[in-house]
């Protein structure tokens, strides 16, 4: 009974797993070898560290870098998005 549990289920999931792994390491050194992935694919290039301000509408973090920025009386204000600039009212 044990014999024929290995020998029908045990034995053909090992071998598919072991066909699977030897097909994805192939299909995997294929798609390296193709070249460079192409520019659409790649993700923005983001600028590291720089300063954080606090987006006084909606409270959210954003780089003084790639923030939209508004002055008021003087004082400059760093926004998350062009809807929390325009939403933005001064007290």
């Amino acid at each position: 009974m044990i014999r024929l549990f290995f020998r029908f289920i045990v034995l053909p999931v090992l071998l598919f797993w072991l066909v699977r792994a030897i097909l994805r390491s192939v299909f995997e050194g294929f798609r390296s070898t193709l070249g460079p992935r192409s520019a659409a694919r790649q993700p923005p290039a983001v600028r590291s560290g720089g300063e954080l301000k606090k987006d006084p509408v909606c409270g959210t973090y954003v780089s003084t870098a790639t923030s939209i920025t508004r002055t008021v009386n003087g004082e400059i204000f760093y926004f998350c998005s062009q809807e929390c600039s325009d939403k933005y009212r001064v007290a």
